[in-house]
Formats: structure tokens, C-alpha cells, sequence
């Protein structure tokens, strides 16, 4: 059985997350200043004062579309980012939620807002 995550190793784990956290953040700042704060014409480049073709007009909607999307994303993974720093704190940070074993560092490294062991992660998988 594996020792569960010494005070040194969460506040290690806990700069990882905070870490993530600020680029998370950093990504939807620059996708809202792109996508929300230009208008139809700043975003087609188009400086006439021609109307818009529909096809263009179609393509700006998708590529704004697109990154709201992924902030979206982004702000779902800050959630879980959020949560597993919740779990530091109380205590429970590493320790898998179905099976209650310790969670892998080297899994907790790569992804440290993981809830489940990798072999629990596999289970619900298939």
C-alpha cells in the first residue's frame, strides 16, 4: 500500500495547481479580448464600408463560436482545478474516490485535479 502525500508534496502539488490555474485564467482573458470585444468588422478585417458577404459572415460566427467554446472548456477545468484544491485542504487530496488507495504521484503530476486511481479512471473508461 502507498503512503499518502506528505505536507511537502501537497504544497508542491498545490503550486503545480495554482500554476495551471493562472494560465487557465491568462487563456480565457486573451480568447474574451479576441473574440468578445471586436466587432463583426474588426474581426473580418474588413475596413470598407462594403456589407458582408454571407460565407464571411458565417466564418467569423464559427471561429467566435469556436473560442467561446473553448473558454468554456477552460473554465470547466479551472473548476476541477479548484476542486482538488479544496481536497488539499481537507485533507483528502490524492486519494481515490472509489477505491480510497493513494493516487500515483506520477499520475497526480500530470493530472493534478485526477479523482480516481488509474486503474478506478480505467473501470468507468470502458
Amino acid at each position: 500500500m502507498k503512503k499518502k502525500l506528505t505536507k511537502k508534496e501537497l504544497l508542491e502539488f498545490k503550486k503545480i495547481i495554482q500554476k495551471r490555474k493562472d494560465e487557465i485564467n491568462d487563456d480565457i482573458k486573451h480568447i474574451s479580448d479576441d473574440t468578445l470585444k471586436k466587432s463583426q468588422k474588426d474581426a473580418s478585417g474588413d475596413i470598407s464600408g462594403y456589407t458582408y458577404h454571407m460565407a464571411d459572415v458565417a466564418t467569423d460566427n464559427y471561429d467566435r463560436e469556436f473560442s467561446l467554446g473553448l473558454a468554456s472548456n477552460d473554465r470547466k477545468f479551472l473548476y476541477e482545478l479548484d476542486d482538488a484544491l479544496k481536497r488539499i485542504e481537507e485533507g483528502n487530496y490524492g486519494i481515490c474516490h472509489d477505491c480510497g488507495c493513494p493516487i500515483a504521484k506520477t499520475r497526480l503530476k500530470a493530472v493534478p485535479q485526477a479523482r480516481l486511481c488509474i486503474k478506478c479512471q480505467a473501470k468507468r473508461e470502458k
